[in-house]
């Protein structure tokens, strides 16, 4: 396995992006300084209308706040890790069983990595844009205020390390209950979805309340959940998936070495806590979009869904010889790991199964498609294009030490044969344009299926407006360009007067 080196938008953690809060190591302003809209003035006018269908807003990873509801903890976001809880949830391969004390309680608006860092904001600025330039209020799922059901916000946090279609269905049924407090049976949302917020919604969208289909049983869309949902404007959704999220499930999210060394005991996502987190499988690439290379840089056929693949390779804490001794001896970091150890190492092959099993199935419930013209709830893409994002890692042999080589991130290389591969060569090879977390192809899912459900793009996605912006994957939902054309399409929609 590779030591993780990141690439030029993993400056963004030494900025201070709260360390790669949301998914994303890269810089604060990668393509210089640029001139942004006046949103105040464009919608000085519009902001007012009145009647415009309800908002929810959707975080992505580690964009919700995470508590300890017996001490009231703030276990995430926290510049320090904690003495009792971690974020690694327990292993077993009954995967919506495995749960530990904390709960999420509110969307992560702002943070502070220390007493003396600036403070960092995550969806603020998304929040702000709604509020006082598309003219929306704050609303309260339990207690919504009257006329509730136009001009009105809510946001939904959920715990980001549980299976998506479980924070779906928990979605689709609370907008159900708030259509009824509302005494709207025939209320839809706009969803406004970030990065892996978007799959919730669209899981959500196609499928409603329902699960997966018992194994071997093929996906249907019913949209049962477009009674609730009008349309899904997505930032940064990986639609493909991320080759990001293997690099997560290798390496966790490190910080720059200079940062390491002023704080060390500062909080982060390890390896072994990214393991245990059954969304982050589900980031994986998909089936056919997956893309990998062999040392020559020739295109290597990998099944990411097959256990013995991650064996072969290494991949992971779960299939290495160090963490399954410590998993045996009940020796994890974590109180609920160490709880929920069964002393059985066969209990983390079981697992891994499990969350590959499931995470293929998630990506088959996305990835059927309708015939043309059939999908509701149409999409509306905002994505980043150019910074460089991985797309293919390298996999090769050390034959030094008998063992395989993941690499993702781009190195000079010299191939078996002798042909040698300059850095330059590598990094076009593995990289394709997006935000640095999400590929521009994987946000438009153009690489899904031969089907276009779309009039603008070839994609099989029923996308009925994209626009892209020279910003990274955390700062795509705080980009003003990106604000100015999503509350253009929201606010001119009115459906009650």
């Amino acid at each position: 396995m590779s030591q993780r080196t990141f690439p030029r938008s993993a400056l963004v953690v030494a900025c201070g992006l709260l360390l790669l809060l949301l998914a994303a190591l890269a810089p604060l302003s990668g393509c210089g300084a640029r001139r942004t809209p006046n949103l105040e003035r464009i919608f000085a006018a519009t902001k007012t209308r009145k009647g415009k269908p309800p908002i929810i807003v959707v975080p992505g990873i580690l964009g919700s706040q995470l508590v300890n509801q017996k001490t009231r903890e703030v276990v995430w976001p926290s510049a320090f890790r904690s003495a009792t809880d971690g974020l690694a949830l327990p292993l077993s391969p009954d995967l919506a069983a495995n749960r530990d004390g904390l709960v999420a309680e509110r969307i992560v608006e702002t943070a502070k990595l220390a007493r003396l860092a600036p403070e960092v904001y995550v969806y603020y600025e998304l929040l702000k844009a709604l509020r006082e330039y598309g003219g929306y209020r704050d609303g309260d799922w339990d207690h919504p205020p009257p006329g509730g059901d136009s001009d009105t916000l809510y946001v939904f946090p959920f715990d980001w390390r549980r299976d998506n279609v479980e924070t779906a269905r928990e979605l689709v049924r609370r907008i159900e209950d708030l259509k009824r407090k509302l005494n709207r049976p025939d209320l839809r949302f706009n969803l406004v979805a970030h990065s892996m917020g978007g799959l919730v919604a669209r899981y959500a969208a196609r499928y409603g309340d329902a699960d997966l289909p018992p194994a071997g049983q093929p996906p249907q869309v019913t949209w049962a959940g477009a009674s609730g949902i009008n349309k899904i404007f997505m930032f940064g959704t990986p639609n493909e998936g991320s080759a990001e999220a293997l690099a997560t499930l290798l390496d966790g999210y490190s910080i720059q070495e200079g940062l390491r060394r002023r704080l060390r005991l500062l909080n982060k996502l390890s390896r072994e806590d990214a393991v245990t987190i059954p969304s982050i499988f589900q980031l994986l690439p998909h089936g056919r979009a997956a893309h990998f290379l062999d040392e020559n840089l020739n295109a290597l056929e990998i099944d990411l869904y097959d256990p013995e693949t991650w064996r072969r390779y290494g991949w992971s804490p779960l299939v290495q010889p160090d963490y399954r001794a410590r998993f045996v001896r009940g020796e994890m970091r974590d109180e609920s790991a160490v709880l929920a150890s069964d002393g059985r190492a066969e209990t983390l092959d079981a697992y891994l199964a499990a969350a590959l099993d499931r995470a293929r199935r998630f990506h088959e419930s996305l990835d059927v498609f309708p015939p043309a013209g059939q999908s509701p709830v149409p999409l509306y893409a905002f994505g980043g294009d150019c910074e460089e994002t991985l797309a293919a890692p390298v996999i090769l042999r050390d034959a030094k030490k008998n063992r395989w080589l993941t690499l993702v991130s781009p190195r000079e290389l010299r191939a078996p044969g002798g042909q040698k591969f300059s850095r330059k060569q590598v990094t076009a090879a593995m990289y394709e344009p997006g935000d640095g977390r999400v590929t521009r192809r994987s946000l438009l899912g153009e690489g899904l299926a031969a089907t276009r459900n779309s009039a603008l793009i070839d994609t099989p996605l029923p996308i009925a407006y994209a626009v892209f912006a020279c910003d990274l994957h955390s700062d795509l939902q705080n980009n003003q360009n990106l604000q100015d054309n999503a509350l253009t399409v929201l606010v001119n929609e009115v459906v009650k007067e």
